[in-house]
């Protein structure tokens, strides 16, 4: 059993709250197709990067801010197979509103849509990539999270699916749990905690500001 201390909890969403690996996939290689562009190198640097990054990567001849805006209304629109991760209900509800939020690489309007399609609240914070100048692995999207909250970056705790967004956590000074939804255990090994599934994750608030989190079963790094 391993246990954290903190005064909030920084979700990522898509491979944390939500299961949107289907929609995400599809789109993205259907874009690429589009610009003759391999789909498998676009998979490779896409995960937990905002898609005018990962665009600004695979195709810098492209205007990435409206293939960008182009790719989010299409994955907007695409709802088949996303799905709300198991024990994300129970793990948000938990935690006191105003001690959680979302951190994510999609847009307000992506995130919103991605949330209300499964049935999960809407958060008092969303840090989107409308949001930030620089994304993930910047730290800049989870400090923004922190902030908002009007929390010390150092007492919050991070819940992650991606070596991107692992390493913009702990460049905030923030600890992280990773969850191996999205790469194996190996992958994902820089994180302080490396679970399978989201209900190995036990949230008790202490008070005002005051979490602890413990985590069961964690899988050898």
């Amino acid at each position: 059993m391993t246990t954290f201390h903190c005064s909030a909890v920084l979700f990522d969403l898509d491979g944390v709250l939500v299961d949107s690996t289907g929609s995400v996939e599809r789109q993205w290689r259907i874009w690429a197709r589009e610009q003759g562009i391999d789909g498998d190198k676009v998979m490779a640097v896409g995960h937990g990067v905002r898609a005018i990054e990962v665009i600004r990567a695979v195709a810098p001849h492209l205007d990435a801010v409206l293939e960008a805006r182009k790719l989010e209304g299409r994955e907007v629109d695409d709802r088949d197979s996303v799905a709300v991760m198991p024990g994300a209900l129970d793990l948000v509800r938990a935690i006191p509103e105003d001690e959680w939020c979302v951190v994510t690489s999609g847009t307000h309007h992506l995130a919103t849509a991605r949330l209300q399609s499964v049935g999960l609240p809407v958060p008092r914070v969303l840090v989107a990539a409308d949001d930030v100048i620089n994304g993930k692995p910047h730290p800049e999207p989870y400090l923004k999270g922190a902030e908002l909250l009007g929390v010390n970056p150092v007492e919050c705790l991070v819940i992650e699916d991606a070596p991107a967004g692992i390493r913009a956590a702990h460049a905030g000074g923030m600890k992280v749990i990773a969850l191996t939804s999205s790469y194996a255990a190996s992958v994902v090994s820089e994180a302080d905690a490396v679970v399978q599934k989201l209900d190995q994750i036990k949230v008790t608030p202490d008070g005002a500001r005051k979490l602890t989190i413990s985590v069961g079963s964690t899988l050898q790094r």
